[in-house]
């Protein structure tokens, strides 16, 4: 017998199907959902609104129904297009969550030392080139080769949890953004950082070009922003007329061969002292690793865990910081 539950379940039923979808999409997909189950029993009242209480509300419900299986319809504003899109995805980490996956533990590995190199990417630009993203095969205690790396990487495109510019960098998607934002602000807390608009994540956009000032913007926060308003939100500062001509976040901060040292994640000490990181627990400050024609790094630090469920779906819709010499070695002295 039909019921207003079946609503939630073919709606379930449609998202399973894609990857992710954008909020008009995800609309759309709600409305047929009712459709098709007046047509099924036309004695129930249930009315599609295009008001976005009843949306939110809609969305609540399916998370109260998906809390038991640890699985959650989580949205983010995509920061080129600037919609907001939609994405099942899975709220808990676990040994039963790695299993979920098309991915070898091996190919999972390499995916989130990619994700450290484009978090821990110099002068904000969150991205990585192909060589640095191939030679994180090295960091690996595995027989992967860098041909068997290439591969994986146009896989993780293709299944959209990487995206790779015309200048052949990666970066995070949308999707990846959704799945590991919980990871990502406990792991890199000092490199994620906020949108002064709205208060999302930025990987891309850019940023106030006043010493020390810490707004950062995406590009379609900060263009409806200057609309009404040409002073910096955080230090009241004017802006540049021209958009192009403020700091850029993401790729565009950086050019070509500026990222060819390896970054790993280190631990201070209560001496003052720095080791690598050996434990997963801790956190640590960020120091570049020399490349294979300078002298090599005795320890390698070892990354926190991150989640890992990267379910396939085919159906998709489409300052830098400061370097100073410490002991030898280059730590960030990112300006806050």
């Amino acid at each position: 017998m039909v019921s207003l539950n079946d609503v939630q379940r073919l709606f379930l039923q449609g998202v399973f199907s894609r990857s992710i979808l954008s909020f008009k999409h995800a609309q759309v997909l709600w409305e047929k959902c009712i459709e098709a189950i007046q047509i099924a029993d036309p004695t129930l009242e249930v009315r599609f609104s295009d008001r976005r209480e009843d949306w939110d509300r809609f969305v609540a419900n399916i998370n109260n129904s998906l809390n038991c299986l640890d699985l959650e319809f989580r949205h983010l504003t995509d920061e080129q297009t600037g919609r907001e899109m939609y994405a099942l995805v899975n709220s808990k980490d676990d040994e039963i969550a790695q299993m979920a996956t098309d991915y070898t533990p091996v190919e999972i590995a390499y995916f989130k030392a990619v994700v450290e190199q484009i978090m821990l990417a110099p002068h904000e630009a969150y991205s990585v080139s192909s060589l640095v993203a191939l030679r994180e095969v090295n960091s690996l205690k595995t027989n992967m080769t860098k041909a068997q790396a290439e591969i994986v990487l146009g896989s993780f495109v293709a299944k959209g949890w990487l995206l790779r510019s015309r200048r052949g960098r990666y970066s995070l998607s949308t999707r990846t953004l959704l799945e590991l934002l919980p990871y990502l602000k406990s792991t890199y807390p000092e490199e994620c950082l906020e949108c002064v608009i709205c208060y999302e994540i930025v990987t891309r956009g850019v940023a106030c070009s006043t010493p020390n000032c810490k707004a950062r913007l995406h590009y379609h926060c900060c263009r409806k922003y200057r609309t009404r308003n040409g002073k910096c939100p955080a230090c009241s500062q004017d802006w540049p007329q021209d958009l192009n001509s403020m700091t850029p976040v993401g790729e565009d901060a950086i050019k070509d061969g500026q990222d060819e040292g390896r970054r790993i994640r280190r631990k201070s000490t209560g001496d003052g002292s720095d080791e690598d990181d050996e434990d997963e627990d801790n956190d640590g400050e960020m120091v570049e690793e020399p490349t294979q024609t300078q002298s090599q790094r005795k320890g390698k630090g070892k990354k926190k865990k991150a989640p890992t469920n990267m379910d396939v779906d085919e159906d998709e819709e489409d300052e830098a910081p400061q370097q100073t010499q410490v002991n030898g070695r280059r730590r960030s002295t990112r300006a806050r």
